[in-house]
Protein backbone atom coordinates (compact mmCIF):
# COMPACT_ATOMS: atom_id res chain seq x y z
CA UNK A 1 0.00 0.00 0.00
CA UNK A 2 1.21 3.90 -0.41
CA UNK A 3 2.71 4.63 2.81
CA UNK A 4 3.37 8.56 1.65
CA UNK A 5 0.79 10.48 3.24
CA UNK A 6 -0.24 7.67 6.63
CA UNK A 7 0.22 11.52 8.50
CA UNK A 8 -3.81 12.30 7.07
CA UNK A 9 -5.05 9.24 8.63
CA UNK A 10 -7.72 9.80 11.07
CA UNK A 11 -7.17 8.57 14.43
CA UNK A 12 -10.10 6.11 13.58
CA UNK A 13 -8.30 4.90 10.82
CA UNK A 14 -4.65 4.78 12.41
CA UNK A 15 -6.12 2.49 15.09
CA UNK A 16 -7.99 0.22 13.11
CA UNK A 17 -4.92 -0.77 10.61
CA UNK A 18 -2.62 -0.89 13.26
CA UNK A 19 -4.89 -3.43 15.00
CA UNK A 20 -5.13 -5.43 11.98
CA UNK A 21 -0.92 -5.04 11.07
CA UNK A 22 -1.92 -3.55 7.95
CA UNK A 23 0.59 -0.89 9.32
CA UNK A 24 2.94 -0.38 12.35
CA UNK A 25 2.66 2.47 14.67
CA UNK A 26 6.41 3.22 14.07
CA UNK A 27 5.52 3.40 10.19
CA UNK A 28 2.39 5.92 11.39
CA UNK A 29 4.87 8.01 13.63
CA UNK A 30 7.74 7.82 11.31
CA UNK A 31 5.24 8.98 8.62
CA UNK A 32 3.82 12.16 11.24
CA UNK A 33 7.52 13.19 12.59
CA UNK A 34 8.98 13.33 8.58
CA UNK A 35 5.46 15.74 8.04
CA UNK A 36 7.30 17.48 11.20
CA UNK A 37 10.40 17.74 9.26
CA UNK A 38 8.69 19.32 6.21
CA UNK A 39 6.27 21.93 7.71
CA UNK A 40 7.31 22.41 11.66
CA UNK A 41 9.74 24.66 10.31
CA UNK A 42 7.21 27.20 9.54
CA UNK A 43 4.25 26.06 11.39
CA UNK A 44 6.37 26.28 15.09
CA UNK A 45 3.78 23.73 16.56
CA UNK A 46 5.61 22.14 19.07
CA UNK A 47 7.20 22.97 22.51
CA UNK A 48 9.12 19.65 22.77
CA UNK A 49 9.69 16.79 21.12
CA UNK A 50 12.02 13.74 20.96
CA UNK A 51 11.77 11.54 18.11
CA UNK A 52 13.76 9.09 19.19
CA UNK A 53 11.41 9.10 22.50
CA UNK A 54 8.30 8.58 20.24
CA UNK A 55 9.39 5.82 18.26
CA UNK A 56 10.42 3.88 21.15
CA UNK A 57 6.81 4.01 21.96
CA UNK A 58 5.96 3.57 18.88
CA UNK A 59 8.36 0.00 19.00
CA UNK A 60 6.77 -0.85 22.43
CA UNK A 61 3.12 -0.41 20.94
CA UNK A 62 4.26 -2.99 18.11
CA UNK A 63 5.77 -5.17 20.30
CA UNK A 64 3.06 -5.18 22.54
CA UNK A 65 0.32 -6.07 19.47
CA UNK A 66 2.56 -8.65 18.56
CA UNK A 67 2.78 -10.39 21.61
CA UNK A 68 -1.30 -11.16 21.30
CA UNK A 69 -2.41 -9.45 24.37
CA UNK A 70 -5.48 -7.07 24.16
CA UNK A 71 -4.73 -3.20 22.52
CA UNK A 72 -6.69 -0.19 23.59
CA UNK A 73 -8.54 1.91 21.02
CA UNK A 74 -6.01 4.46 20.22
CA UNK A 75 -3.00 1.78 20.38
CA UNK A 76 0.13 2.97 18.54
CA UNK A 77 -1.89 6.21 17.44
CA UNK A 78 0.29 9.56 18.09
CA UNK A 79 -1.14 12.14 20.13
CA UNK A 80 -0.40 15.86 20.87
CA UNK A 81 -0.10 17.32 24.40
CA UNK A 82 -0.55 20.99 24.84
CA UNK A 83 2.46 22.89 27.33
CA UNK A 84 -0.04 23.16 30.54
CA UNK A 85 -0.97 19.43 30.90
CA UNK A 86 1.83 16.84 32.58
CA UNK A 87 4.06 14.31 31.82
CA UNK A 88 6.03 12.61 33.37
CA UNK A 89 8.81 11.30 30.33
CA UNK A 90 8.41 14.84 29.15
CA UNK A 91 8.83 18.75 30.25
CA UNK A 92 5.75 20.53 30.47
CA UNK A 93 6.78 24.47 30.93
CA UNK A 94 3.85 25.95 30.37
CA UNK A 95 4.26 28.56 28.11
CA UNK A 96 7.10 30.69 30.62
CA UNK A 97 10.76 30.84 30.80
CA UNK A 98 9.25 30.97 34.85
CA UNK A 99 9.00 27.31 34.37
CA UNK A 100 11.76 26.33 31.74
CA UNK A 101 12.61 22.80 31.87
CA UNK A 102 10.41 21.75 34.60
CA UNK A 103 9.56 17.71 34.80
CA UNK A 104 6.76 16.24 36.26
CA UNK A 105 7.04 13.64 38.55
CA UNK A 106 3.51 12.45 37.27
CA UNK A 107 1.10 12.19 34.21
CA UNK A 108 -1.71 14.09 34.36
CA UNK A 109 -4.99 11.85 34.52
CA UNK A 110 -5.65 12.61 30.77
CA UNK A 111 -2.05 11.72 29.91
CA UNK A 112 -2.95 8.58 31.96
CA UNK A 113 -5.78 7.54 30.35
CA UNK A 114 -4.31 8.30 26.36
CA UNK A 115 -1.31 5.60 27.58
CA UNK A 116 -4.00 3.28 29.06
CA UNK A 117 -6.06 3.54 25.50
CA UNK A 118 -2.47 2.69 23.73
CA UNK A 119 -1.58 6.04 22.93
CA UNK A 120 1.78 7.29 21.86
CA UNK A 121 2.79 10.61 23.38
CA UNK A 122 3.95 12.38 20.63
CA UNK A 123 5.17 15.83 22.32
CA UNK A 124 4.17 18.92 23.76
CA UNK A 125 2.67 21.45 22.29
CA UNK A 126 2.84 25.35 22.22
CA UNK A 127 0.80 27.02 25.07
CA UNK A 128 0.76 31.03 25.02
CA UNK A 129 2.21 32.26 27.86
CA UNK A 130 0.49 30.31 31.31
CA UNK A 131 -2.76 29.65 28.80
CA UNK A 132 -3.32 33.07 28.53
CA UNK A 133 -2.92 35.88 26.03
CA UNK A 134 -0.06 36.51 24.93
CA UNK A 135 1.17 34.60 22.07
CA UNK A 136 3.70 31.58 21.76
CA UNK A 137 5.83 31.16 18.35
CA UNK A 138 3.37 29.23 16.63
CA UNK A 139 2.23 30.23 13.03
CA UNK A 140 -0.98 29.55 11.49
CA UNK A 141 -0.63 26.56 8.83
CA UNK A 142 -2.32 28.24 5.89
CA UNK A 143 -0.75 30.71 6.04
CA UNK A 144 2.19 31.74 8.42
CA UNK A 145 1.88 35.69 8.61
CA UNK A 146 -1.57 35.35 10.59
CA UNK A 147 -2.79 34.14 13.98
CA UNK A 148 -3.39 30.40 15.02
CA UNK A 149 -5.42 31.33 17.79
CA UNK A 150 -4.40 30.72 21.13
CA UNK A 151 -3.88 29.61 23.78
CA UNK A 152 -4.17 26.18 22.23
CA UNK A 153 -1.71 26.94 19.52
CA UNK A 154 0.20 24.13 19.01
CA UNK A 155 -2.24 21.66 19.45
CA UNK A 156 -4.67 23.11 16.77
CA UNK A 157 -1.92 23.43 14.21
CA UNK A 158 -0.14 20.41 14.55
CA UNK A 159 -3.49 18.65 14.07
CA UNK A 160 -4.78 20.68 11.06
CA UNK A 161 -1.08 20.91 9.25
CA UNK A 162 -1.01 16.51 9.38
CA UNK A 163 1.39 16.04 12.32
CA UNK A 164 -0.84 14.13 14.09
CA UNK A 165 -4.34 12.70 13.75
CA UNK A 166 -5.45 14.37 17.44
CA UNK A 167 -4.00 16.77 20.00
CA UNK A 168 -5.08 17.96 23.37
CA UNK A 169 -5.77 21.64 24.65
CA UNK A 170 -7.78 23.66 26.69
CA UNK A 171 -10.25 26.45 27.49
CA UNK A 172 -10.63 29.01 29.91
CA UNK A 173 -12.64 31.22 27.44
CA UNK A 174 -12.28 30.13 24.19
CA UNK A 175 -8.69 28.50 24.03
CA UNK A 176 -10.27 25.41 22.39
CA UNK A 177 -12.93 26.50 19.88
CA UNK A 178 -11.39 30.04 18.29
CA UNK A 179 -7.77 28.10 17.10
CA UNK A 180 -9.92 25.14 16.03
CA UNK A 181 -11.68 27.41 13.67
CA UNK A 182 -8.87 29.67 12.44
CA UNK A 183 -6.89 26.76 11.70
CA UNK A 184 -9.68 24.76 9.95
CA UNK A 185 -10.05 21.70 12.16
CA UNK A 186 -12.63 19.70 15.09
CA UNK A 187 -11.92 21.53 18.61
CA UNK A 188 -14.45 20.40 21.19
CA UNK A 189 -15.02 21.73 24.90
CA UNK A 190 -16.81 19.34 26.87
CA UNK A 191 -18.75 20.02 29.60
CA UNK A 192 -17.23 21.41 32.52
CA UNK A 193 -16.30 18.49 34.62
CA UNK A 194 -16.56 15.52 32.23
CA UNK A 195 -12.75 15.23 31.35
CA UNK A 196 -10.94 15.17 34.50
CA UNK A 197 -8.22 18.57 34.59
CA UNK A 198 -6.16 17.03 37.62
CA UNK A 199 -2.31 17.29 36.31
CA UNK A 200 -3.23 20.43 34.06
CA UNK A 201 -2.42 23.83 35.23
CA UNK A 202 -5.07 25.53 36.72
CA UNK A 203 -5.86 29.12 35.40
CA UNK A 204 -9.68 28.76 37.07
CA UNK A 205 -11.29 26.13 38.33
CA UNK A 206 -14.54 27.50 37.32
CA UNK A 207 -13.75 27.93 33.55
CA UNK A 208 -10.68 25.66 33.05
CA UNK A 209 -12.16 22.87 30.56
CA UNK A 210 -9.92 20.31 28.64
CA UNK A 211 -9.98 20.87 24.68
CA UNK A 212 -9.99 17.86 22.04
CA UNK A 213 -8.34 18.71 18.64
CA UNK A 214 -8.84 16.18 15.49
CA UNK A 215 -10.25 16.32 11.95
CA UNK A 216 -13.20 14.29 11.69
CA UNK A 217 -16.37 13.90 13.96
CA UNK A 218 -15.69 10.03 14.70
CA UNK A 219 -12.27 10.79 15.59
CA UNK A 220 -13.93 13.61 18.33
CA UNK A 221 -15.71 10.91 19.82
CA UNK A 222 -13.44 8.55 19.78
CA UNK A 223 -10.60 10.69 21.80
CA UNK A 224 -13.70 11.54 24.25
CA UNK A 225 -14.42 8.03 25.18
CA UNK A 226 -10.92 7.23 26.19
CA UNK A 227 -10.88 10.97 28.24
CA UNK A 228 -14.40 11.00 29.78
CA UNK A 229 -13.71 9.94 33.21
CA UNK A 230 -14.18 10.41 37.20
CA UNK A 231 -11.27 11.46 38.91
CA UNK A 232 -11.79 12.37 42.57
CA UNK A 233 -8.67 14.45 42.15
CA UNK A 234 -10.24 16.72 40.00
CA UNK A 235 -13.35 18.47 42.94
CA UNK A 236 -15.67 18.90 39.45
CA UNK A 237 -15.00 15.72 38.42
CA UNK A 238 -18.40 13.06 39.25
CA UNK A 239 -19.12 9.34 38.69
CA UNK A 240 -21.28 8.99 35.42
CA UNK A 241 -22.55 5.97 33.44
CA UNK A 242 -20.05 5.46 30.33
CA UNK A 243 -21.46 6.86 26.94
CA UNK A 244 -20.93 4.99 23.55
CA UNK A 245 -19.84 8.27 21.63
CA UNK A 246 -18.98 6.40 18.44
CA UNK A 247 -22.12 4.87 18.70
CA UNK A 248 -24.37 7.82 19.09
CA UNK A 249 -22.61 9.93 16.24
CA UNK A 250 -22.93 7.36 13.88
CA UNK A 251 -26.70 7.01 14.38
CA UNK A 252 -29.12 9.40 12.46
CA UNK A 253 -30.94 11.61 14.87
CA UNK A 254 -34.62 10.61 15.38
CA UNK A 255 -36.16 13.81 13.90
CA UNK A 256 -33.83 16.35 12.00
CA UNK A 257 -32.01 18.88 14.47
CA UNK A 258 -33.50 22.44 15.04
CA UNK A 259 -30.90 25.12 15.13
CA UNK A 260 -30.97 28.31 16.91
CA UNK A 261 -28.92 31.26 15.29
CA UNK A 262 -27.41 33.56 17.52
CA UNK A 263 -26.09 36.37 16.85
CA UNK A 264 -25.85 38.61 19.98
CA UNK A 265 -24.96 42.30 20.26
CA UNK A 266 -21.18 41.31 18.74
CA UNK A 267 -23.15 40.67 15.39
CA UNK A 268 -21.82 43.90 14.23
CA UNK A 269 -17.70 43.17 14.88
CA UNK A 270 -17.97 40.17 12.83
CA UNK A 271 -16.46 40.19 9.48
CA UNK A 272 -18.40 41.09 6.25
CA UNK A 273 -17.45 37.94 4.96
CA UNK A 274 -18.26 36.08 8.03
CA UNK A 275 -21.54 37.64 8.08
CA UNK A 276 -22.69 36.43 4.68
CA UNK A 277 -21.22 33.39 5.08
CA UNK A 278 -23.64 32.47 8.40
CA UNK A 279 -26.20 34.40 6.65
CA UNK A 280 -26.14 32.03 3.99
CA UNK A 281 -25.55 28.70 5.74
CA UNK A 282 -29.39 30.27 7.72
CA UNK A 283 -30.79 29.90 4.20
CA UNK A 284 -29.89 26.64 3.80
CA UNK A 285 -31.37 25.08 6.39
CA UNK A 286 -34.60 26.30 6.18
CA UNK A 287 -36.93 25.63 8.37
CA UNK A 288 -34.41 23.71 10.40
CA UNK A 289 -32.97 27.30 12.14
CA UNK A 290 -34.82 30.09 13.63
CA UNK A 291 -33.01 33.27 14.72
CA UNK A 292 -33.24 33.61 18.69
CA UNK A 293 -31.64 36.28 21.26
CA UNK A 294 -30.57 36.15 24.73
CA UNK A 295 -32.35 37.17 27.82
CA UNK A 296 -28.86 38.53 29.02
CA UNK A 297 -26.85 41.31 27.37
CA UNK A 298 -23.74 40.24 26.08
CA UNK A 299 -22.23 43.04 27.72
CA UNK A 300 -22.71 41.41 31.36
CA UNK A 301 -21.86 38.14 30.59
CA UNK A 302 -18.08 39.36 29.49
CA UNK A 303 -17.88 41.24 32.71
CA UNK A 304 -18.99 38.15 34.95
CA UNK A 305 -16.69 36.34 32.99
CA UNK A 306 -13.80 38.52 33.54
CA UNK A 307 -14.49 38.62 37.16
CA UNK A 308 -14.35 35.20 37.69
CA UNK A 309 -11.38 34.48 35.61
CA UNK A 310 -9.61 37.72 36.53
CA UNK A 311 -10.14 37.13 40.15
CA UNK A 312 -8.90 33.04 40.30
CA UNK A 313 -6.27 34.03 37.31
CA UNK A 314 -4.58 36.21 40.19
CA UNK A 315 -4.43 33.40 42.67
CA UNK A 316 -3.09 30.64 40.33
CA UNK A 317 -0.66 33.53 39.54
CA UNK A 318 -0.03 34.97 42.54
CA UNK A 319 3.51 33.30 43.41
CA UNK A 320 4.87 34.12 39.78
CA UNK A 321 3.38 37.65 40.06
CA UNK A 322 4.86 38.74 43.45
CA UNK A 323 8.13 36.81 42.75
CA UNK A 324 9.11 37.25 38.75
CA UNK A 325 6.86 40.20 37.99
CA UNK A 326 9.41 41.62 35.44
CA UNK A 327 9.55 37.59 33.75
CA UNK A 328 5.93 37.90 32.78
CA UNK A 329 4.88 39.74 29.64
CA UNK A 330 3.35 43.23 29.92
CA UNK A 331 -0.14 41.86 29.02
CA UNK A 332 -0.31 39.09 31.88
CA UNK A 333 1.20 41.89 34.52
CA UNK A 334 -2.19 43.95 33.69
CA UNK A 335 -4.61 40.97 34.02
CA UNK A 336 -3.09 39.62 37.23
CA UNK A 337 -3.60 43.10 38.42
CA UNK A 338 -6.88 43.43 37.36
CA UNK A 339 -8.06 40.25 39.07
CA UNK A 340 -6.70 41.83 41.96
CA UNK A 341 -8.55 44.07 41.92
CA UNK A 342 -12.40 42.35 41.48
CA UNK A 343 -14.38 42.93 44.81
CA UNK A 344 -15.51 39.93 46.58
CA UNK A 345 -19.07 41.16 46.08
CA UNK A 346 -18.74 41.05 42.54
CA UNK A 347 -16.40 37.70 42.27
CA UNK A 348 -19.51 36.01 44.40
CA UNK A 349 -22.34 37.99 42.14
CA UNK A 350 -20.66 36.07 39.14
CA UNK A 351 -20.60 33.26 39.99
CA UNK A 352 -24.36 32.96 41.47
CA UNK A 353 -25.56 34.14 37.86
CA UNK A 354 -24.14 31.21 36.55
CA UNK A 355 -26.96 28.80 37.16
CA UNK A 356 -29.74 31.21 35.80
CA UNK A 357 -27.87 31.24 32.92
CA UNK A 358 -28.06 27.74 32.78
CA UNK A 359 -31.33 27.62 33.80
CA UNK A 360 -32.84 29.90 30.50
CA UNK A 361 -30.28 27.74 28.17
CA UNK A 362 -31.85 24.25 29.84
CA UNK A 363 -35.42 25.71 28.21
CA UNK A 364 -34.15 26.72 24.94
CA UNK A 365 -32.63 23.19 25.04
CA UNK A 366 -35.51 20.90 26.02
CA UNK A 367 -38.40 23.03 24.25
CA UNK A 368 -37.37 23.42 21.21
CA UNK A 369 -33.50 23.20 20.23
CA UNK A 370 -31.06 20.56 19.31
CA UNK A 371 -27.60 23.07 19.04
CA UNK A 372 -27.15 26.56 19.59
CA UNK A 373 -25.58 28.16 16.40
CA UNK A 374 -23.11 31.20 16.71
CA UNK A 375 -19.89 32.40 15.49
CA UNK A 376 -16.68 30.49 16.80
CA UNK A 377 -15.11 34.39 16.52
CA UNK A 378 -15.43 37.31 14.59
CA UNK A 379 -13.91 35.81 11.06
CA UNK A 380 -11.17 34.43 9.99
CA UNK A 381 -7.53 34.30 11.88
CA UNK A 382 -6.52 37.90 11.91
CA UNK A 383 -3.13 39.20 10.56
CA UNK A 384 -0.14 39.74 12.68
CA UNK A 385 1.35 37.31 15.32
CA UNK A 386 0.79 39.94 17.83
CA UNK A 387 -2.67 38.73 19.18
CA UNK A 388 -4.82 35.36 19.32
CA UNK A 389 -7.84 36.76 18.97
CA UNK A 390 -10.60 37.52 20.28
CA UNK A 391 -12.82 35.10 22.48
CA UNK A 392 -15.73 36.80 22.89
CA UNK A 393 -18.11 34.44 20.92
CA UNK A 394 -16.57 31.82 23.39
CA UNK A 395 -17.61 33.27 26.99
CA UNK A 396 -20.83 32.40 27.50
CA UNK A 397 -20.57 28.82 27.12
CA UNK A 398 -17.59 28.68 29.03
CA UNK A 399 -18.76 30.71 32.08
CA UNK A 400 -22.24 27.84 31.84
CA UNK A 401 -19.76 25.08 31.07
CA UNK A 402 -22.01 23.41 28.20
CA UNK A 403 -20.51 21.66 25.72
CA UNK A 404 -19.26 23.31 22.41
CA UNK A 405 -17.87 22.85 19.27
CA UNK A 406 -15.65 23.87 16.36
CA UNK A 407 -17.16 22.25 13.02
CA UNK A 408 -14.79 23.57 10.53
CA UNK A 409 -17.35 24.18 7.37
CA UNK A 410 -16.50 27.29 5.96
CA UNK A 411 -13.98 29.50 4.26
CA UNK A 412 -13.15 33.49 4.33
CA UNK A 413 -12.30 34.99 1.10
CA UNK A 414 -9.04 34.97 2.02
CA UNK A 415 -9.09 31.50 1.61
CA UNK A 416 -8.56 31.29 5.52
CA UNK A 417 -10.70 28.87 7.45
CA UNK A 418 -14.15 29.67 8.85
CA UNK A 419 -16.12 27.76 11.43
CA UNK A 420 -18.92 27.17 12.59
CA UNK A 421 -19.81 26.72 16.39
CA UNK A 422 -22.35 24.93 17.66
CA UNK A 423 -23.18 24.59 21.42
CA UNK A 424 -25.27 21.51 23.32
CA UNK A 425 -26.78 21.43 26.38
CA UNK A 426 -25.32 20.30 29.42
CA UNK A 427 -24.25 16.67 29.47
CA UNK A 428 -25.66 16.28 25.84
CA UNK A 429 -22.13 15.63 24.48
CA UNK A 430 -22.96 12.77 22.36
CA UNK A 431 -26.15 14.66 21.10
CA UNK A 432 -24.29 17.59 19.82
CA UNK A 433 -21.94 15.66 18.01
CA UNK A 434 -24.60 14.03 17.01
CA UNK A 435 -26.15 17.26 15.17
CA UNK A 436 -22.92 18.11 13.98
CA UNK A 437 -22.89 15.09 12.04
CA UNK A 438 -26.23 15.78 10.62
CA UNK A 439 -25.30 19.35 9.90
CA UNK A 440 -22.32 18.40 7.43
CA UNK A 441 -24.04 15.99 5.87
CA UNK A 442 -26.97 17.92 5.23
CA UNK A 443 -24.57 20.75 3.73
CA UNK A 444 -22.64 18.11 1.57
CA UNK A 445 -25.73 16.90 0.53
CA UNK A 446 -27.14 20.27 -0.50
CA UNK A 447 -24.03 21.02 -2.12
CA UNK A 448 -23.69 18.04 -4.14
CA UNK A 449 -24.78 18.44 -8.15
Amino acid sequence: MDLTNLHWLSAAEAAGMIRDGVISSVQLVEACLARVRDVDGQVQAWAFLDPEHALAQARAADEFRLSGQPTGPLHGVPVGIKDIIDTADMPTENGSVLHAGRTPSRDAAVVSLLRGAGAVIMGKTVTTEFATRTPGKTRNPHNPAHTPGGSSSGSAAAVAAGMVPLALGSQTTGSTIRPASYCGVYGFKPTHGLVPRHGMFQLSRTLDHVGLFARSLEDVALLLEQLAAHDERDPDSRPRARVPYRAVVAQEPPLPPMFAFLKTSLWDRVDGDAQKAFEELVDNLGDRIEEIELVVATDEVLEWQRAIGGAEMAISLRREGDEARDQLSPALRSRIEQGRAVRAVDYLGARANIPELNGSLIELFEQRYDAILTPPAFGTAPAGLESTGDPAFCALWTLCGIPALNVPLMQGTNGLPLGVQLVGARHRDAQLLRTARWLVTHLEASSTP
